[in-house]
């Protein structure tokens, strides 16, 4: 088989596949638009209405700005404490030499597979001794060291040549000044990969903040939102609005970074 003929073919197989993925968010977008009379009904865009939209804004029982602030807030600490945190042990292990260094590589990669269910009900005991519950504290400080983004960076650092850093040191940059200077700068691709994977993980998160938060004026949008479909469980254009404000977050940070994304995840799998 020629080599244009099966690229063609493997175009429209993704294609199929993409057409897949995307059809349940059209699907929710368009319905979030309609009238309760409209439901699975095909109309024009005369007859779309903000309404759905309009009942979380206007309704008192659901503080859309206070949960999205929430998301927010949870989602950016989360996120800030990864970047910092994750790419620092990432480098320490693939370019520092340290006494145990490969003990800590297995813990790490060993960790990666306990379901965090098992140690839900410690770290929620631990939250609730320290009187974090329904605190941003409780869905942020556990959650700012992630295994799988130490392996990432770890495995992005060292594909970047040794004489790279050698170079630097001898052009008087300490450990610290290297790892900043040259080494994140390098690491930009893998960096957007790990807040685009973190952001998604943490700002669909539904577990943890259900778990630690109870209180509605501390509910993060997905928990609050969960309590909508509770009450209007037949009303899906008011269900599939909620699904948009969660998803198009999502989307939108995908479609903007989606470049550096693909990039940093190739490269993250190499090694130098």
């Amino acid at each position: 088989m020629k080599t244009g003929k099966k690229n063609y073919i493997v175009s429209i197989i993704l294609g199929v596949f993409a057409i897949a993925f995307i059809l349940p968010l059209l699907y929710a977008l368009y319905t979030s638009f309609l009238k309760l009379s409209d439901i699975d009904k095909l109309v024009g865009i005369k007859n779309w209405t903000l309404e759905s939209y309009l009942k979380f804004w206007k309704d008192p029982n659901y503080n859309i700005p206070r949960w999205f602030f929430n998301t927010v807030l949870m989602t950016g600490i989360t996120i800030a404490g990864n970047v910092v945190i994750n790419s620092m042990a990432g480098y320490a292990l693939a370019k520092l030499n340290f006494p145990g260094k490969n003990l800590v590589f297995f813990i790490i990669v060993a960790t990666m597979t306990i379901p965090y269910q098992i140690i839900l009900i410690p770290v929620y005991v631990t939250m609730a001794k320290l009187g974090w519950l329904n605190t941003v504290a409780s869905v942020t400080v556990p959650y700012l060291y992630q295994c799988i983004f130490v392996f990432m960076m770890k495995q992005f650092f060292s594909g970047i040549p040794n004489e790279l850093l050698e170079a630097a040191r001898i052009d008087g940059l300490t450990k610290v000044g290297v790892f900043f200077r040259i080494m994140l700068p390098l690491s930009k691709p893998g960096i957007i990969s790990m807040i685009i994977l973190n952001f998604t993980s943490t700002w669909n998160a539904y577990l943890v903040p259900s778990t630690m938060l109870n209180n509605k004026d501390s509910y993060v949008l997905i928990v609050g939102l969960n309590s909508v479909k509770d009450q209007f469980f037949d009303r899906t254009n008011v269900i599939m609005a909620g699904v948009v404000l969660i998803t198009l977050p999502v989307v939108i940070l995908f479609l903007i970074f989606q470049k550096q994304y693909i990039e940093g995840v190739a490269t993250s799998g190499l090694k130098g």
